[in-house]
């Protein structure tokens, strides 16, 4: 099959496509600045800005999505919204059939977070097109180039007390990277996805504390001190992330926003066409560090 990917250079992307080269697929990348882009042998790369409302797309039988603004500063929301409306009209003009969106997890039920609202904005607007849009929702997703994981690692690193929102207590299903490629890939093979939503997650589901501590007693051999308040603003926890990260406050903000809504899987629907076997929390974060697996540890103890 002949696929687009759009964010072929950034962290989920950059999995995804040699991913896609190895199942045999033919993959064009689209990338606003070719020349910043290395691509695996046998990809073709082409030029193109969801931003630009000319934008041209060219002959393939299907295309994933997985470009957002946060990096961009405050007004996030607008260029993501704009972006996908491009995107959805140079789909319909190209002919693509299908569709394969990556956006995050979290009931309609409640108030979503202005970052998870925009996701599910995107998700609306790229399924009112012509092609058939099958979308994943995932919680954070850990590997190495992570914006969540990065802050998750940082602060397990640096701090040995924590004075934190009460959203350290709110639920989350992490899932590795590598298996959210493999859903991706997965539900693109599978025709009887197309047109359907489904909630993805990791076997394990922790609340952030569990996730800072865990992640710490890995990385310096020790759990942090957490004391929750309940006073503490999103926008003070951005700033305050923005001075002890490496993390920028214009993209902490909006994942700070989003660590007050539960996100966890509730319909395994996924299970019927897609099945990995998941890599459980503490692996994906071994992994995520470069740590060895945990079976090639247990073969040199062995």
């Amino acid at each position: 099959m002949r696929v687009l990917v759009t964010g072929a250079s950034g962290f989920v992307g950059g999995h995804l496509v040699p991913r896609l080269v190895e199942r045999g697929h033919d993959v064009v990348a689209l990338i606003r600045d070719p020349s910043s882009y290395v691509a695996p042998a046998g990809v073709e790369v082409v030029e193109g800005d969801v931003l630009d409302a000319d934008l041209t797309l060219p002959s393939v039988d299907a295309a994933y999505y997985l470009v957002h603004s946060m990096q961009a500063g405050g007004d996030f929301e607008e260029r993501d919204r704009r972006a996908a409306r491009n995107f959805r009209r140079a789909v319909d003009a190209a002919g693509i059939e299908r569709l394969v969106y990556l956006g995050g997890l979290g009931s309609e039920d409640e108030v979503l977070s202005e970052h998870l609202q925009s996701r599910r904005e995107v998700e609306r607007l790229l399924g009112e097109g012509e092609a058939q849009l099958t979308a994943l929702r995932a919680a954070i997703v850990i590997g190495e180039g992570s914006a969540s994981f990065q802050i998750i690692r940082q602060l397990a690193a640096r701090l040995p007390v924590m004075v934190t929102p009460s959203w350290v207590r709110t639920e989350c299903q992490p899932i590795y990277v590598d298996d959210v490629v493999t859903y991706l890939v997965g539900v693109l093979e599978q025709p009887e996805t197309a047109g359907e939503t489904y909630e993805v997650g990791g076997p394990d589901v922790l609340t952030y504390q569990e996730i800072l501590t865990t992640t710490a007693r890995i990385l310096v051999g020790r759990p942090p001190l957490i004391v929750p308040v309940p006073v503490l603003s999103p926008g003070l926890s951005a700033r305050w992330l923005g001075l002890v990260t490496d993390v920028p406050v214009s993209v902490a903000k909006p994942l700070v926003d989003g660590l007050q809504n539960r996100v966890v899987v509730t319909d395994r629907g996924i299970d019927e066409y897609v099945r990995p076997e998941l890599t459980g929390f503490e692996e994906s974060v071994r992994l995520a560090l470069g740590e060895e697996p945990a079976v090639a540890r247990q073969a040199v103890e062995a």
